[in-house]
């Protein structure tokens, strides 16, 4: 059964873990996560891109496939199906109605006041169906060269106004991450990022988790973050197992088998992400 992320966060706050975010796009990647953090007892929150949920037939598409592993798998861990990046009210409506039980509302390419009010609107429809709302602030960047500038991280007074005049359940504040691959050193604001933590008393979130280190995985941990986002390093492992497996074999054309020769070594990433983020054995 699927859940919101209230509950699951709260506990890893708490507890001082961070709950793995896997970004899923198609049935397999949804069934090897399910599978090994089942296996692994860690909660998990499915991610799913507008993208990711076009290409898989539409959000009610996801829900029906996501519901029916969990039932055919037997699946008993704390699962929530969330939104990844909705860039409007409408997407995260239409997300909401077919089942989603979370979603995120990135309004952080607008003004704060714009951001507030696209994010308060979310909100309100989100709280009619039990359904926790992520909000973004600041700019979270998609290479490593746009960290040279100050605009990267955002301004602690801004996180505070958002969060306590939205009332949003986890805040995903830019402090130096990035999506996809870094070309540099990763510049993570851990000093912020404690105060944030400290000041806002709701989860944090890290976008962009591939690429930094584990310490500072376990650092951020520590100052505060309990929602972890992972995508491209799943992408990467299957993708070069896949490759492997077609240049050592000319021949085969069954769609099943070269799908599946990605799966060991995804599953391998994410045992060592949920063991990284200290969510095994938590359920």
């Amino acid at each position: 059964m699927l859940e919101n992320a209230k509950a699951m966060l709260e506990k890893a706050k708490i507890e001082k873990y961070a709950v793995p975010h896997f970004n899923i796009n198609n049935l397999e990647w949804a069934k090897y996560i399910l599978e090994t953090c089942a296996y692994q007892r860690s909660p998990v929150i499915l991610g799913v891109s507008e993208g990711a949920s076009k290409y898989m037939g539409g959000y009610n598409t996801v829900v029906g496939l996501v519901k029916g592993l969990i039932k055919d798998l037997q699946i008993s861990i704390p699962v929530c199906l969330h939104i990844d990046h909705g860039s409007s009210f409408d997407t995260c409506k239409k997300a909401i109605d077919a089942g989603f039980t979370s979603v995120m509302i990135d309004a952080s390419k607008y003004s704060l006041e714009e951001n507030i009010k696209i994010t308060n609107e979310v909100v309100s429809y989100a709280k009619e169906n039990n359904v926790t709302v992520e909000a973004e602030i600041g700019h979270i960047g998609g290479s490593e060269d746009e960290l040279s500038s100050d605009i990267a991280y955002a301004k602690t007074d801004d996180i505070i106004k958002l969060v306590n005049e939205t009332k949003v359940d986890f805040v995903a504040p830019a402090l130096g991450s990035v999506h996809g691959l870094y070309k540099g050193e990763p510049k993570l604001d851990f000093d912020r990022m404690l105060e944030i933590s400290k000041k806002v008393n709701i989860p944090l979130v890290l976008h962009g988790g591939t690429g930094i280190y584990d310490e500072q995985i376990k650092k951020a941990i520590s100052c505060g973050i309990c929602k972890i986002n992972i995508n491209t390093d799943l992408q990467i492992v299957w993708s070069e197992a896949v490759r492997k497996f077609l240049d050592n074999d000319k021949k085969v054309y069954d769609p099943r088998k070269v799908i599946c020769a990605g799966e060991s070594a995804m599953k391998e990433k994410i045992k060592e992400k949920i063991i990284l983020f200290g969510s095994n054995n938590k359920y």
